[in-house]
C-alpha cells in the first residue's frame, strides 16, 4: 500500500489537545463553543473555565502523570475536567458512566486513579457511582454541580514523556466485546492528528453547529466530534443520551448543520419517524450526516436517507487508532456501505494467513500504520507486542477488502466461521437477515460441533413484528449458498450491546454454551 498523503497536517498541530481553545478564544472570544440545556459557554468562557478546573484538580492533589478517571455523560463540566487534566499532564481515564459497577471498579483498579470524577448534573448513572464510591458531590465553580471521590495515596504519578506531544492525552477503555477490556494510551498527537483530518475532509468553519450525542468517553466523540469542533471554532450541541423525539427537536430548533450518530441511533430515529407517520425531515441546514461505531446496514442507509433526503455517510475505526481509519467522502458519495477511502494520512495493508499481502479485492487482515496509532495498552507490554509490530504497524483483527480505492469490512478474524471447509464472514449472513423487513438488527457467530462448524444467528425484531425464526430461516435459504445459511435463529427481545452500540458476540456465545449444557 503506497502512503496515504494527501495533505500532511503534522507540522501544523498543537502540542497538546487543550491548546485547541486558546486561539478561538482570542480570535472570537464571544463564539458559542459548547452548548447544553443548561446554559452556553463561549470560547472565552470555555478557556476560562479549563484553567479555574485546573487549579480546582491541583487543589485537590492531582499531579502530572496521576490518572484521572472521569465518570461521563456528554455535558460542557466533562469538556472542561477532560482539557484540564490533560492540559497538566495528568492522564484523563475516560469512562461511560453507563458502565457495570463491576466495569467500572475493573477499570478503576487497572487505572490506579489517583482521584474519580463524576458529572452527577447530567447523570443519574455517575451520581449513581459517585455515592457508592463514597464521593462528595457538590457545586465546584462554573463547573456546577459535580462529584469527586476520595484521593488514592498508594498510587504513583507516571513519568511524563519529554515530548508534549507523545504524551498520553486519554486512555480509554476498550469495550471488552472478546475479553476484558484493555487501556489503550492514546497521545496529544494521535487525537489531534485524527480530529485535524476529520475537520478538513468535512470542511468545518466557524459557522457549523455539530450535534454532540457521540459519547465522548468513545474515541470518535472525543476526537472527531469534540476535538474537531473546538480546532474549527465551530459550536458543539451536546446531549448526554440519545431520544430520536429530542434529537428532531434540537436539528429543527438549533439548525445543526453536521450529525455524526451509529447505527442503532440512525434505527431508532427511523422506528420513531414510522410511529409518528413521518416520511421526510425538513432541515435546510444539515450538510452531513455520517454513520460509525458499528456496521452499517444497507436497509438503515437506504431508509435514513430517504428520511433526510441526502447521503448518509459510513466511516470505520478502532479505539487504537484513534479512531478513524477510513472515511467516505463528501465529495464521493457511496450508494453502498463501503467505508470509503483510507484516511489521509494513514496507511494500510491487507495481508492472508502467510502475512503476504492479498490481492486487489481479495480478502485480508486489516493492519494500520501512521501518527493515528496507539502509544500502546497501559501495564500491558506482552498484548502491546501482540497488537503492534516492531515496525510500528497496528493489527486490527478486521477482515476486509479493497475496491477501486475503496474499504469494505467484511467482519473479525476471530469471528470468521469454517463450515464445510468453506469461509462464513458473519457480516454477509447478518445483511441478508437486515434486509427482512421485520428485523431490527443481528448477529450471526459460529457453533464448534463435531470437527465443524455451524451458523447461528440471533435476530432482534421491530417492535409488534410477528415474523417466525422458521420464516426468517426460509428467507436466509432464499439469499444465502447453502453453506452460509444458519442452522438456527434465535429470536431475542434485544442485543447485548456496548454503549456505542456494537455488538457483544461474547454475550451471545454464553447464551449458546448454557443452552446447549442445559439440554
Amino acid at each position: 500500500m503506497p502512503e496515504n498523503h494527501a495533505f500532511d497536517v503534522l507540522p501544523t498541530l498543537p502540542s497538546r489537545i487543550s491548546d485547541v481553545v486558546k486561539p478561538w478564544a482570542e480570535r472570537s472570544p464571544d463564539q458559542p463553543a459548547l452548548v447544553e440545556s443548561a446554559g452556553t459557554w463561549t470560547y472565552r468562557q470555555l478557556a476560562s473555565v479549563v484553567a479555574e478546573t485546573q487549579a480546582w484538580l491541583v487543589d485537590s492533589g492531582v499531579r502530572p502523570g496521576d490518572r484521572v478517571m472521569i465518570v461521563a455523560e456528554n455535558c460542557r463540566a466533562f469538556v472542561a475536567v477532560f482539557l484540564a487534566a490533560a492540559s497538566m499532564d495528568a492522564w484523563p481515564v475516560l469512562v461511560n458512566a453507563r458502565l457495570s459497577a463491576r466495569e467500572l471498579d475493573q477499570v478503576r483498579d487497572h487505572c490506579g486513579a489517583r482521584c474519580v470524577v463524576y458529572t452527577t448534573s447530567v447523570s443519574p448513572h455517575a451520581t449513581e457511582h459517585a455515592k457508592r464510591h463514597g464521593a462528595v458531590i457538590g457545586d465546584v465553580g462554573h463547573l456546577g454541580q459535580i462529584g469527586i471521590g476520595p484521593l488514592n495515596d498508594k498510587v504513583d504519578p507516571e513519568p511524563i514523556d519529554p515530548n508534549p506531544s507523545s504524551r498520553v492525552a486519554a486512555l480509554i477503555y476498550t469495550s471488552g466485546t472478546t475479553g476484558l477490556p484493555k487501556g489503550v494510551m492514546l497521545t496529544h498527537r494521535n487525537l489531534l492528528f485524527i480530529a485535524t483530518v476529520s475537520a478538513k475532509i468535512r470542511s468545518l468553519t466557524p459557522e457549523d453547529r455539530l450535534y454532540g450525542i457521540l459519547p465522548m468517553s468513545h474515541a470518535v466523540g472525543l476526537s472527531v466530534v469534540l476535538l474537531g469542533t473546538l480546532l474549527s471554532g465551530a459550536t458543539l450541541y451536546l446531549a448526554p443520551r440519545f431520544d430520536p423525539m429530542r434529537a428532531r427537536g434540537v436539528l429543527e430548533q438549533d439548525q445543526l448543520t453536521v450529525v455524526l450518530g451509529t447505527p442503532a441511533m440512525f434505527s431508532l430515529l427511523l422506528q420513531y419517524a414510522k410511529l409518528r407517520g413521518i416520511e421526510s425531515l425538513k432541515l435546510p441546514n444539515l450538510r452531513i450526516i455520517s454513520s460509525s461505531g458499528a456496521p452499517l446496514h444497507p436497509a438503515i442507509k437506504s431508509e435514513i436517507e430517504s428520511l433526510f433526503g441526502m447521503v448518509l455517510h459510513n466511516g470505520y475505526g478502532v479505539t487504537e487508532c484513534s479512531p478513524t481509519i477510513a472515511q467516505t467522502r463528501i465529495e464521493a458519495p457511496r450508494s453502498d456501505v463501503s467505508v470509503g477511502p483510507v484516511f489521509p494520512g494513514v496507511e494500510i495493508k491487507l495481508v492472508g494467513p502467510d502475512r503476504k499481502p492479498v490481492a486487489e479485492g481479495e480478502v485480508g487482515e486489516l493492519w494500520v500504520g501512521g501518527p493515528s496509532v496507539m502509544k500502546g495498552y497501559y501495564r500491558a507490554p506482552e498484548e502491546t507486542a501482540a497488537a503492534i509490530d516492531a515496525d510500528g504497524w497496528f493489527n486490527t483483527r478486521d477482515l476486509a477488502r479493497l475496491e477501486d480505492g475503496n474499504l469494505f469490512i467484511v467482519g473479525r478474524t476471530k469471528e470468521l466461521i469454517v463450515r464445510f471447509g468453506f469461509n462464513v464472514y458473519p457480516a454477509e449472513v447478518e445483511a441478508v437477515l437486515n434486509a427482512h423487513s421485520g428485523v431490527v438488527q443481528s448477529a450471526v457467530i459460529g457453533r464448534s460441533i463435531e470437527g465443524n462448524e455451524e451458523v447461528v444467528a440471533f435476530v432482534q425484531l421491530i417492535p409488534g413484528s410477528s415474523v417466525t425464526a422458521t420464516e426468517l430461516a426460509e428467507y436466509a435459504a432464499r439469499n444465502l449458498s447453502p453453506y452460509k445459511r444458519p442452522s438456527q435463529v434465535l429470536i431475542v427481545p434485544s442485543m447485548p450491546v456496548t454503549p456505542t452500540g456494537k455488538v457483544i458476540k461474547d454475550e451471545l456465545t454464553k447464551i449458546i454454551e448454557y443452552s446447549t449444557q442445559s439440554k
